[in-house]
This record gives structure tokens, sequence and C-alpha cells, in this order.
């Protein structure tokens, strides 16, 4: 049979209007862009490819089995200690914290925005590169400091006003990569406090300048420490990769607390395809790290975890999957007002609509958080952004407790494994947990 038409051109099927699973219009669009700028794409948010997630696991509340409690007279504590072997350990009122984003990713509107929230909760927010603002240390009552390899604004005073300390190793959307804040938004302020020039892209360097390994990073944890009167905690972040040795590493290290970044995650910045290509997702990243600290009985060591956390049932999972905390990056953004459907013409500027916005890289934000334009910045309304992120907040501790009553418990952190199913077998092969219908009665 003849594959052309009486015209002698192909079949309509041949002309594309069959679906291609490879060369799908994401994928073609992909190749013409790269095809023009002759390098990687560059944009902001995170993965978007489909994740084993969260979303395959089901909390199974109590019945026959177990008491449920009331919500309305019986309490379920949300209090959460983090860096427990310091003299001064993080003693936080719920078990959400803000995580690591830098005023330059984030306008000092946003920032500020953040650390009030923070405060209202009784919670903590985190620095980010580039140093600590004087207006974030007075926001956040509880603030974390990260020490970065770039260094950039890295100051002793700063660090001796911190009530922790973070050392980044990685990041879940660009794991194995260092940072980076483009021209557009490297303005005289940002320049001047990184040391750096306007107006030029500033990439971070991937490696600490003062160690190579995990045995020079134990040298450098007792550096830290002894900065800090060896009072504050001090936390070892990873980019979900090579969980499990990392892990033990940063533990055999010193560490008093691990942050785990899964693939998930968020960033102002990075090369598109290592946030779909690179490290693994969230849901197995906690059970690799959970699985690693049992091992070396670092039952002291507690697990913060983050990468696409959205609501108290991925708070609520994680918990129950063996994490201490988690932290929340994207979903605080789109809480202070990222992607809310206001300013629609300065969305159409980027080409984009609201909910489908991922310009956090250009500094053109249509709603003032990821900017250095005052214009822009101007958008954004401290009081509001700042009310906003602590709603969401308290409804998400309101959601995990609501969860932990159902499932009979009277804290958040007596959630556990058995308090979990698996929807999809792939689930539950990378958990460990049982499928749904296939359990037998004993």
């Amino acid at each position: 049979m003849s594959t052309l038409n009486g015209t002698g051109a192909p079949p309509a099927d041949a002309l594309g209007t069959s679906p291609n699973h490879l060369f799908t219009d994401r994928t073609v669009a992909d190749i013409q862009e790269k095809a023009q700028l002759g390098r990687y794409r560059l944009r902001g948010y995170g993965a978007r490819r489909e994740l084993p997630s969260l979303d395959d696991l089901t909390v199974l509340p109590a019945g026959l089995s177990r008491m449920a409690l009331e919500g309305y007279r019986e309490r379920c504590a949300t209090e959460t200690v983090i860096g427990s072997r310091a003299a001064e350990p993080l003693r936080l009122d719920i078990p959400i914290t803000i995580a690591g984003m830098s005023y330059g990713a984030l306008s000092l509107t946003a920032k500020v925005a953040l650390g009030r929230a923070a405060s209202t909760l009784g919670t903590s927010t985190t620095t980010g590169d580039g140093g600590m603002l004087d207006e974030e240390r007075e926001a956040s009552n509880i603030l974390i400091y990260q020490c970065l390899p770039s260094r950039y604004g890295f100051r002793l005073a700063d660090l001796q006003r911190a009530d922790a300390v973070e050392i980044v190793v990685g990041q879940g959307a660009k794991p194995g990569t260092g940072g980076l804040l483009l021209g557009s938004k490297m303005s005289e302020t940002i320049a001047a406090a990184r040391g750096l020039p306007a107006g030029i892209d500033q990439r971070s360097p991937v490696r600490h300048p003062d160690w190579c390994g995990p045995d020079d990073l134990v040298l450098k944890m007792e550096e830290l420490r002894e900065a800090t009167g060896h009072r504050i905690p001090m936390l070892v972040k990873l980019g979900a990769s090579r969980v499990v040795d990392d892990v033990r590493l940063a533990v055999k290290a010193g560490a008093d607390a691990v942050v785990l970044d899964g693939m998930e995650g968020g960033t102002a910045a990075s090369p598109e395809f290592l946030m779909d290509h690179t490290g693994i997702p969230t849901i197995a990243a906690v059970v690799e790290a959970r699985r690693a600290l049992d091992a070396v009985g670092a039952d002291d060591v507690q697990l913060i975890v983050s990468g696409g956390v959205r609501n108290g049932a991925d708070v609520a999972k994680l918990l129950a999957l063996g994490a201490d905390a988690v932290s929340i990056g994207t979903a605080a953004l789109i809480a202070l007002d990222c992607n809310r459907p206001i300013h629609h013409e300065r969305y159409a500027a980027l080409g984009t609509v609201p909910g489908a916005c991922h310009h956090c890289h250009t500094g053109r934000c249509p709603v003032g958080i990821a900017t250095q334009d005052p214009d822009l910045e101007a958008l954004l309304d401290l009081d509001e952004g700042a009310e906003r992120v602590a709603n969401y907040l308290r409804a998400l501790t309101m959601e995990v407790q609501l969860l932990s009553r159902a499932c009979g418990k009277s804290s958040v952190h007596s959630l556990s494994r058995e308090d979990l199913a698996a929807l999809t077998p792939a689930a539950a092969a990378i958990t460990g947990l049982p499928l749904v219908g296939t359990t037998i009665p004993t």
C-alpha cells in the first residue's frame, strides 16, 4: 500500500498528528531554543518532570485498632528541637522552617517578610548566599547562617550573631554545581555586599575554598564551633544524590543535624536540564537518609528534609518516614505572592501567565519577590506578605496536627512508618512500605 496520498504528500499521521512521546512540543521548543542560544537554558523554580512523590503514599488513620484524638480538647504537640547536642539548640514551635534563599535572588522586602512570618510561628529562617542582612536578623527571632563555597558576605561578626550555622555542600535543584545570580540582579547594593562588580553574572564556586573533603570538614566545623563559642548547632546541607554515603560522612564530621534537599527543590536560577536529570526525589532521599542515620546509631543527629513540600500531608508523611523537621522554599514564595494572578501585564511582558511563571532568574519578577528592581519590589507589601506566609505556616501546622490526631498521636513527632502505606508499586519499592491491598491478615 502506498504511503502517499493523491497529492503526493505523506498521510496526515506522518506529519505529526500522532503523539510522539520523545519529541514532545516542549522537547522541540527546547532543542530549537538551544539552537538559537548556543548554550543550555536557564530558569528558576524546580523540576518539571513527573517523579515518584509523597502523593504516592497515603496516611492510615485510627479505627478500632487505635483510638483517634479529639481535635478540640486533646493536645497534639508540635515543638521541635534541632541540634540537640549543642549547648544552645534550636527550639522551634513547629517542625516547619524556611529554607535558605539569598538576598540577591530575593528582594529585601521578601527576605524580611519571610523572617517576620517565621518569627510569628516560632520557627527559623535561613540566610542564603551573600551574607546576613541586618534587616533579616532583626526580623528573624531564629536565624540560621549559611556558610557556602562562595563566602560572599560571610563575616565573623555575623557568624557570632547566628542561632545556627548551615554548611552548604549542595542543593536539590543543582547538586554538584555552584550558585548562579545573573547580572540583571547584581545591583550596586548586592554587588557591594558580595564584593563583586555590578551588572555582571555571578557564578559561585562548587567547592569550599578551605576544605576538600570530609576529613577537612571536621577541621572546618571545629573552626566554626570555636568562632561561635561552642554554643550553637552545626548543620550540613546536602543535595540529595549519594545520600547514604554523604549522610554518614556528615555525621562522622560532627554535624548536629543534616539538611537534605530532594531534586524537587527550587532555585532562583539553574541550568534547566540539571533540575530534571540530577539527584533523587525527596521521597527516596528521606528514606535513605533515615536508614543511614539509624545504621550509624546517630539518634541525636536531627534530619531536616526539603524539596517540593507543599502541604501538611507532605509534612506529616516526611515526619513519619523519619524526618525531624521539613524546610520550605518555593511554597513560602507562593504564599508570599509568587504566581498570584495580579499585575497580568507584567507577566505578559515576560511571555508567561500567572501560575506558569518561572522567570525568577531574570530579575523581572512581576510581583516583586525575585528582583532587585526598586519599582518591582514596591509591588510587594511587606506587612501583607508576612501575614500571608504566617497564615500558610499556621495552616500547614494545623494540617499536620489533624493527621497526627487522626492516627491517635499526641505529638507530630510520634508519626511513624506504620501510619503510612504505598499507593503504587514504585513507592512501595522505594520506601519499603506495604502496597495497599497486599497486606495479608494475621
